[in-house]
């Protein structure tokens, strides 16, 4: 399959790193996991993926109101497009046989038959109104999507017509209500037993959700008083949908107010976005929890757990719910949230949250124009030997994040210039869909020391698509603006909570100067980095390479930042960017044994 010029892209800037195994090849590990496929919650899909075969099994399920179909396809595309897409087909003929295929899209949305067949044992039980499949994660065939961890995008169609073949049968000529995409993470890891404890529910209730496409909704809930009074811990989360909702709630997040302890914050409820929305409700910034569509519980590790609550912090906290609605349709009712898992009995560890990533900042800009442009940022060693606890940390979980234009996001971890698996990585990731993610293995990030020589080295890339703007966008916290963070879950909890870097001072200034002596831009030595970045027009190929050298070869500002907002002592400015001395190897694929 044509799995296009921006993949290439992406894979030419990363080590070729497959889905690592975290597993014995004794044991037999599996994970499970649902969504629903269509807005109206007739189509559902299960998924049970086993890390030792590499295999994932689907099931389909029409429910019972949903409508008699004759052919129907799920599969999987780079973005959601069911045009160059990979398909499992069950169809009926005319004579009413069933067939069973494994097909492609071409460019008009068009199926044809694979050469190889990778969609196994198939089976359709018609009392249950459900199909069966299995797929590896990869067949290592062109013609076939790899599914590795991260964002999928999971694509579907149906029709009523009467087939002869499935030959260029024509997902694209379907209407909007028989086709469409989700997207979800497939390889969960496998699921850990819950633990008691006390549950609090922070949900809406009987939200008339708008009948506009997207709409963001903002809830403020003060804290109960077991919960003000005395530090908790949140060792589980997950979500708490209404029945019949399951296609129109995509993601929803809790932050803490991160405000003085006495402060009251408005008990504001509506859209996020409205003129009227209370000014100190947006001190609510601090992520919590965070789930998306087909998300498991998070569980913590059962060693830490998240403060919540206590006299010395603020009372309030903020659902914000994410509502997708293409039908547009004005009846939906909603009292769905997510139900935090606290314990009193606080565990040996307080976990936390770290920011890694570029600092908010007009000092980084993407081009206009492009098709996937990097920014990479640097959590140096100097920040970890100095921030870090002598025995290190453990990371567990990790949220990446960008805004509107991101595409990719990655973090790779180094050890004395040596390179070690990545810490997380999504090559299809989309702003629309964020959560935060267990990883499949723990990892440990350690601090200089006699023995280890430097602490570790974080370096965090994201991928921008500018294709449609003509100016350069600006780092900043606008949702027009872009960021790229990633927030990763650890314990124990350290001194050090941001760990992010920029462009120098020094060298953004040499940079402005040369653009405007040698390629006669309108710059302003007085202006911000952002006037002087919009400045510049139009983004030739020559401006965009000279611009993407300076970021990779400059020395850096770092924010190495205690969680009072303070930097740790030193001079962070003008510092050069670690050298790499053994990048990571390539893990063999896991091919079908007929492949080999």
């Amino acid at each position: 399959m044509r799995f296009h010029y921006l993949i290439l892209v992406i894979f030419s800037l990363i080590p070729q790193i497959y889905s690592f195994s975290v597993y014995k090849k004794s044991e037999r590990q599996v994970a499970e996991s649902e969504a629903v496929l269509d807005p109206n919650g007739d189509l559902s899909i299960k998924w049970r993926i086993d890390y030792v075969s590499h295999k994932i099994r689907f099931e389909v399920s029409l429910s019972e109101k949903g409508p008699a179909i004759n052919w129907f396809a799920v599969g999987f595309s780079d973005r959601g497009d069911i045009k160059n897409a990979d398909l499992c087909l069950a169809w009926t003929d005319y004579h009413g046989n069933d067939h069973f295929e494994d097909m492609h899209s071409d460019e008009e949305g068009k199926l044809l038959l694979d050469i190889k067949q990778n969609c196994d044992n198939f089976h359709v039980n018609a009392k249950r109104r459900c199909l069966t499949f299995d797929r590896d994660f990869d067949t290592c065939d062109d013609e076939d999507y790899t599914i590795e961890d991260g964002t999928v995008h999971v694509i579907w169609a149906r029709g009523t017509d009467r087939l002869f073949t499935s030959k260029g049968l024509c997902l694209s000529c379907t209407s909007q209500h028989d086709h469409g995409f989700i997207r979800v993470r497939l390889l969960t890891p496998p699921s850990m037993p819950p633990q008691k404890a006390e549950e609090l529910a922070i949900v809406n209730k009987n939200v008339e959700v708008p009948g506009t496409d997207t709409t963001y909704w903002c809830k403020v809930v003060k804290l109960p008083d077991y919960v003000s009074e005395e530090v908790h811990h949140i060792i589980q989360f997950q979500s708490s949908i209404t029945r019949g909702n399951e296609g129109l709630v995509h993601h929803m997040e809790v932050f803490y107010c991160d405000a003085d302890p006495q402060q009251d914050i408005p008990l504001y409820e509506g859209n996020c976005f409205a003129s009227d929305r209370p000014e100190k409700t947006k001190l609510c910034s601090k992520v919590k929890a965070a789930w998306a569509m087909g998300a498991p519980p998070f569980v913590y590790p059962k060693e830490a757990g998240l403060p919540l609550g206590g006299r010395g912090a603020n009372k309030y906290v903020m659902l914000e719910v994410h509502y997708n609605n293409p039908e547009l349709k004005d009846d939906w009712v909603d009292s769905s949230g997510i139900t935090l898992h606290l314990t009193a009995n606080r565990r040996q560890y307080d976990a936390a949250i770290m920011e890694l990533g570029l600092e908010y900042t007009d000092k980084m800009a993407i081009p206009g124009r492009q098709p996937a442009f990097p920014l990479t940022a640097h959590c140096i060693p100097q920040c970890t030997g100095v921030g870090l606890p002598k025995e290190g940390i453990v990371v567990f979980g990790s949220q990446l994040h960008t805004h509107l234009t991101g595409i990719a996001v990655w973090t790779r971890h180094f050890r004395r210039g040596i390179e070690l698996p990545v810490l997380n990585r999504d090559l299809h990731y989309s702003t629309h869909f964020q959560e935060i993610r267990i990883l499949h293995r723990p990892v440990q990030v350690l601090p200089v020391s006699k023995k280890r020589g430097e602490g570790d080295y974080l370096m965090t890339t994201c991928l921008f698509n500018t294709l449609d703007k003509e100016n350069a966008t600006i780092g900043g916290h606008a949702i027009t603006d872009e960021m790229c963070v990633n927030y990763i879950h650890y314990y124990p909890a350290s001194e050090l909570e941001v760990c992010k870097s920029a462009i120098s001072n020094v060298a953004l200034e040499s940079y402005f100067k040369f653009e405007k002596r040698w390629d006669n831009m309108p710059i302003s030595y007085k202006a911000p980095p952002r006037a002087n970045y919009l400045s510049i027009r139009p983004w030739t190929a020559l401006r965009v390479n000279s611009l993407d050298l300076l970021y990779d070869k400059s020395t850096i500002s770092m924010q190495c930042n205690k969680s009072d907002g303070n930097r740790f002592q030193g001079d962070w400015e003008g510092i050069y960017i670690p050298r790499i001395k053994l990048p990571l190897k390539s893990e063999p694929r896991h091919c079908p044994k007929e492949y080999l």
